[in-house]
């Protein structure tokens, strides 16, 4: 493995990276040439300064992984990454505690007005009078976004005995009145806020929130905070608001050019500036630089993916608990798609049973990988086959039922894929938690084992076809370890035989010209060699 540490971390996540088989090229070691070196590197883990754009991502053919050590993920083109089955993982809370201590921090600095006083005094003056400050005990404290940092925010805010309201659609009454908070509207939360403070990530809805007409709506006197992402604030508006006397002060580490330059910002008295320090404690950054090292590592040797921003994430127990039905969903993909003939136009995938519980995006991509590496160039990983499928018009439908099914199965995969020429369905289950077995195809009942190299035959019930499949197979010596059999439900008629289907499980590839042999059986309508 070839992983690239283009940005300064700790010595220890770096030292967590060197297996025996193992290259790390540290940003030191990369004298300015990261494209070069990303020709041959598995994973890449980068801070915020590196631009980890679709130019640069044209220079890495093999990279599976990008790592972000720390939360924000502005520089990285996911578009880009997802296309290319990048994952794509950053390490949400690591520096959760020191972002929350500088909100703090700087909330206190704002009410007591100690920049101010520090200036001062190291200006030779001795200025009480204007220094009076006010306490934080009593106060209204807004916060949107209430993730590990909002929490941890709320957390002290509480100890200070503030009131706290926040703002968070994805975050439940419940979990909100255990910490304390009074879950509000914006409107309400702007109305009733003596500080403000913002911690949500970047999208289309947050760009630029805090602006004119939001800033109408705050309580006069309020202050404001911004450890979060510069693009959040319309920096012009809030220096007209604090020109006002409407805003009272700004704490601000962020911002939407930076390092900042010739700014209004600069020359006001009542705003702090910091340059992008929240998460930057000697703490904070051991902590996400370790733990982005854990989350690559892992992701290349187990295939575990934990926080990731661009495919699911899961623990290292669930994605061993689900790893026999990712491999179930694939190689049942793989079958369907080899078997199927006419244009792709749509994939159903129904979950029956304890699977149907539990996280199925990863089982879902797997199917759909399966079916899609049939048939495109680009080769469907887990990461980005769902975008492949969805780029090619493919309509992707899931179905879920905890009930068992009739069958004796604890939990069933059935995947249905959608053709120009009708529908083909097969539907699989995992023996003993570990062996994908086929169990249905097209109606037909059948159980066969999905190993690499089968046969799969539709025909004619009617005698001595199986004797005829063994001793082709026999001739070009080929090696029979599984002979599945099912025919359709009915009665048979003697001009009309009942439609069978054979899975014959070999040793070894099967060649076109036995395949052409098995089909001058009279009874045998298909023959078809599948590799999984």
């Amino acid at each position: 493995m070839n992983v690239i540490v283009a940005e300064k971390v700790s010595s220890s996540a770096v030292n967590l990276l060197r297996e025996p088989t193992w290259n790390v090229t540290t940003s030191e070691q990369l004298n300015g040439n990261l494209a070069q070196a990303l020709e041959t590197a598995d994973a890449l883990i980068v801070r915020s300064a590196v631009q980890v754009d679709a130019a640069l991502l044209e220079h890495a053919p093999k990279l599976r992984v990008i790592g972000r050590a720390g939360v924000g993920v502005d520089n990285v083109d996911l578009d880009a990454a997802t296309r290319k089955g990048i994952a794509v993982m950053n390490t949400p809370g690591g520096n959760a505690v020191a972002v929350a201590e500088q909100t703090i921090a700087v909330m206190l600095a704002m009410a007591r007005f100690l920049c101010k006083a520090d200036a001062g005094m190291h200006a030779g003056k001795w200025d009480k009078k204007s220094l009076q400050g006010t306490e934080l005990r009593g106060k209204t404290l807004g916060i949107v976004g209430l993730g590990k940092i909002g929490m941890e925010v709320a957390k002290r805010a509480r100890a200070f005995s503030m009131e706290v309201v926040g703002h968070d659609p994805f975050v439940s009454a419940a979990v909100a009145k255990d910490a304390g908070i009074k879950l509000a509207s914006m409107d309400e939360i702007y109305a009733a806020a003596d500080y403000l403070t913002l911690h949500v990530g970047l999208t289309p809805q947050t760009t630029g929130m805090i602006n004119t007409e939001s800033l109408k709506k705050m309580k006069k006197g309020v202050r404001i905070v911004n450890i979060a992402r510069g693009e959040l604030v319309n920096e012009q508006a809030l220096v007209e608001a604090l020109k006002s006397g409407h805003v009272a002060g700004a704490a601000l580490d962020v911002f939407t050019k930076e390092p900042l330059k010739d700014s209004p910002l600069q020359s006001m008295d009542n705003v702090i500036l910091t340059p992008h320090i929240g998460g930057s404690t000697h703490e904070a950054q051991e902590a996400v630089g370790v733990q982005i090292a854990m989350q690559v590592k892992e992701y290349l040797k187990h295939g575990v993916i934990q926080n990731a921003v661009n495919v699911p994430s899961v623990t290292h127990e669930e994605y061993t608990e689900m790893l026999p039905y990712i491999v179930l969903a694939e190689r049942l993909g793989g079958f369907l798609g080899q078997t199927s003939e006419g244009p792709f136009e749509g994939i159903s995938i129904r979950y029956t049973g304890h699977i149907a519980e539990g996280k199925t995006e990863l089982i879902r991509n797997a199917a759909i990988k399966g079916i899609l590496n049939q048939i495109v160039e680009e080769k469907a990983n887990l990461v980005n086959a769902a975008t492949l499928a969805a780029s090619r018009g493919l309509k992707v439908e899931e179905e879920k039922n905890s009930k068992s099914s009739s069958g004796g199965a604890g939990s069933v995969l059935s995947i249905i894929l959608k053709t120009g020429k009708g529908e083909h369905v097969v539907k699989g289950a995992v023996l003993r938690q570990e062996f994908p077995r086929l169990l249905h195809v097209d109606g037909i009942d059948v159980e066969a084992p999905l190993e690499q190299n089968l046969v799969y035959m539709r025909n004619r019930d009617v005698p001595g076809v199986v004797g005829k499949i063994g001793s082709i197979l026999g001739e070009y010596k080929i090696n029979i370890a599984n002979f599945s059999l099912g025919r359709r439900q009915g009665e048979a008629k003697a001009e009309q035989p009942l439609e069978a289907v054979a899975v014959v499980h070999v040793d070894s590839a099967v060649p076109e010209a036995v395949l052409a042999e098995l089909r001058k059986i009279p009874a045998v309508q298909q023959a078809r060699s599948i590799r999984l």
